[in-house]
């Protein structure tokens, strides 16, 4: 039977972080063996995550990954913490594991040259549905001359629009030049027709309490149009798209942007 991978969690007290502690707990092939947040530092992580183990201590700093000889560390944190995180994993040989929002070309420039001695693989949704999403996007793109997209999710997200919806446009805008223009002449509330993403395509965002993430790609031509929705009913939803990045970022070179890689598609 194989060694199980050693991971470490950065931000264990989140939502998320708790979430992603409690999925690598359930997995075999996987074992926890450190939880990184200075908010909750020197707590137990049965009270911290409400999973049955006290035998780990939350620590304040990233060094303790390095103590338990961590293999991979896992980070949904925000984006001034993850970014130092990221450049103490790169310094140290640690493989990341990253859906923190917010990293820009400039982020991942940087992630490619920091990179060297271990791997990397940020993704803007862990939800292998929304994966699947931006490649139906990506392939409906030559065949509209028009689309829209909409993203909602939970009203503690802070950045908008969200990683997704831009991974999406972009992909969109990279299958397709033949964009119509937007007819909008006048704004009778600014901003009424959203952001504009590469090629101009409109995204819209919405944050609201009592959902998580959802998005929807609208595409529309001559008397047709198509609708690609994904729906993320609960933060469960990401774990198998995490837990398989945490296995198989070893196996994939430098830095690997989006679960596409990871998923083969």
């Amino acid at each position: 039977m194989a060694t199980p991978i050693r991971v470490g969690v950065f931000g264990a007290g989140g939502r998320m972080g708790q979430t992603v502690c409690k999925a690598v707990c359930d997995d075999p092939d996987l074992d926890l063996v450190a939880a990184v947040d200075p908010h909750h530092a020197g707590l137990d992580l049965r009270s911290v995550t409400g999973i049955d183990d006290n035998t780990i201590q939350v620590a304040a700093a990233a060094e303790e990954l390095l103590r338990q000889e961590v293999d991979v560390a896992v980070d949904f944190t925000r984006i001034d913490a993850a970014r130092e995180n990221l450049r103490f994993l790169a310094a140290n040989g640690v493989h990341g594991v990253v859906g923190t929002s917010g990293f820009g070309p400039d982020d991942f420039e940087t992630l490619r040259s920091d990179f060297t001695r271990s791997n990397c693989v940020v993704a803007p949704n862990f939800a292998i549905g929304a994966v699947l999403m931006a490649r139906f996007a990506e392939l409906a793109a030559p065949f509209f001359e028009t689309a829209e997209i909409i993203e909602l999710h939970h009203d503690a997200k802070i950045d908008a629009p969200s990683g997704t919806a831009m991974h999406t446009v972009e992909r969109m805008a990279a299958a397709s030049d033949q964009w119509a223009d937007d007819p909008t002449t006048h704004h009778t509330l600014e901003g009424a027709r959203g952001g504009k993403g590469p090629a101009g395509i409109p995204v819209h965002s919405v944050r609201l309490r009592g959902i998580v993430a959802h998005q929807e790609v609208l595409l529309g031509t001559t008397g047709q149009t198509l609708t690609i929705r994904h729906d993320s009913y609960d933060r469960s939803s990401f774990m198998p798209g995490v837990l398989l990045a945490v296995k198989r970022v070893g196996d994939l070179p430098g830095l690997t942007v989006g679960l596409d890689d990871v998923l083969g598609v």
